[in-house]
C-alpha cells in the first residue's frame, strides 16, 4: 500500500504549489483569503475525519499553539511568495528550505556529517546561492524570502510533529487551532481583499483535498518508510511541481532554475545518500 499513498502524497504537495499560482499568480483572490480560505477549510475535513473515526472531538484541543504558530507561518508566507514565484521555483526554494533545515537540526543535535555529505551540502547550497543571485531571470528576492520563511517554518512542523504520537489527531487539532485565528482574518480579507468564486474554490481545494487530505494520505504512508526514505522522496514534489506547471499553467523553467534545480536536489540527495551509507 505504501507505493501507491507516497505517490498520491507527493501529488497532493505538489499540487499545493499549482492550485495557490493558479489563484494567486492573476489576483482571482488575495494571499491573506487563499492561506485563511485553505487553513479553515482543511480544519473542517480534518475535524469531520476525527469526529468520525472517534465519534467525537477530543478535548482538550489536541496539538500545540507553537506548532500551529509554524503552519500559520507557513501558510501565509507560502500564499504571499506565489504571487512574485512561479509554480516550479516556489516549490524548488521550499522544499530546498525544509529539507536544509531538517539537516541543520540534524548536525546540531550533535551529527558528524562525513565528507560525501559535506560536498553534498556545499552542492546544495552552491545551488541555492546560484538560483538566488541577481541577474535577468532570478526570482523576485521578497517572493524568494518569503518561500524560504515557508519552508524553514515548515520544516520546524515537521520536526516537531516527529514527537507525536498521533498524527492525524495533533494535526487535526493545529488545523482547528489556525483556524480559530483565520476567522476574522478570513472576515477582514474577504471584506477588505479581492476574490472571486474561482480563487475561492482554488482554495478550498487546496485545504481540503490537497492539504487535509494530503497530509493525512502523506502520515499514513510515514508508518512504512524509514526517516531517509520520507526525507528522499520529498524531492521529487519540485519536479512533479515543475513537470505541472508547464502543462497546466504554461510555466515553463527556464535555464537558471532547471541548471540550480537539478544541482540543488541532486545535493540534498547525496547527503542524503551518504547518511543512509553511513547508517548502513
Amino acid at each position: 500500500m505504501i507505493w501507491l499513498l507516497t505517490p498520491i502524497a507527493m501529488l497532493a504537495f505538489a499540487a499545493n504549489s499549482l492550485l495557490a499560482r493558479a489563484a494567486l499568480g492573476d489576483g482571482t483572490i488575495d494571499p491573506a483569503s487563499f492561506t485563511a480560505i485553505r487553513l479553515m477549510s482543511g480544519a473542517v475535513v480534518l475535524a469531520c475525519l476525527l469526529a468520525w473515526q472517534d465519534r467525537r472531538l477530543p478535548r482538550p484541543v489536541p496539538g500545540s499553539w507553537a506548532s500551529t504558530t509554524c503552519l500559520m507561518i507557513y501558510g501565509f508566507a507560502f500564499s504571499y511568495a506565489y504571487g512574485w514565484l512561479g509554480a516550479a521555483t516556489g516549490a524548488l526554494i521550499l522544499f530546498g528550505a525544509v529539507q536544509a533545515t531538517m539537516l541543520a537540526a540534524s548536525f546540531a543535535s550533535g551529527h558528524r556529517p562525513s565528507r560525501l555529505e559535506l560536498l553534498g551540502l556545499i552542492l546544495a547550497a552552491a545551488a541555492f546561492v546560484a538560483l538566488l543571485l541577481p541577474g535577468l531571470h532570478a526570482p523576485n528576492p521578497l517572493g524568494a524570502a518569503l518561500m524560504a520563511a515557508a519552508g524553514i517554518a515548515w520544516g520546524f512542523y515537521s520536526l516537531r510533529g516527529r514527537r507525536v504520537t498521533r498524527a492525524m489527531t495533533d494535526t487535526a487539532g493545529n488545523f482547528l487551532r489556525s483556524a480559530a485565528l483565520c476567522l476574522p482574518i478570513a472576515i477582514g480579507a474577504l471584506w477588505l481583499g479581492h476574490a472571486d468564486a474561482r480563487g475561492v474554490a482554488l482554495a478550498l481545494i487546496s485545504g481540503m483535498l490537497a492539504s487535509a487530505l494530503g497530509y493525512i494520505i502523506w502520515y499514513r504512508a510515514l508508518a512504512g518508510l524509514l526517516p531517509l526514505q520520507a526525507a528522499s522522496v520529498q524531492l521529487t514534489v519540485p519536479l512533479i511541481a515543475a513537470l505541472g506547471a508547464a502543462l497546466l499553467l504554461g510555466e515553463w523553467p527556464g535555464s537558471r532554475v532547471m541548471l540550480s534545480g537539478v544541482a540543488l536536489l541532486g545535493g540534498v540527495g547525496m547527503t542524503l545518500a551518504a547518511r543512509r551509507r553511513g547508517r548502513g
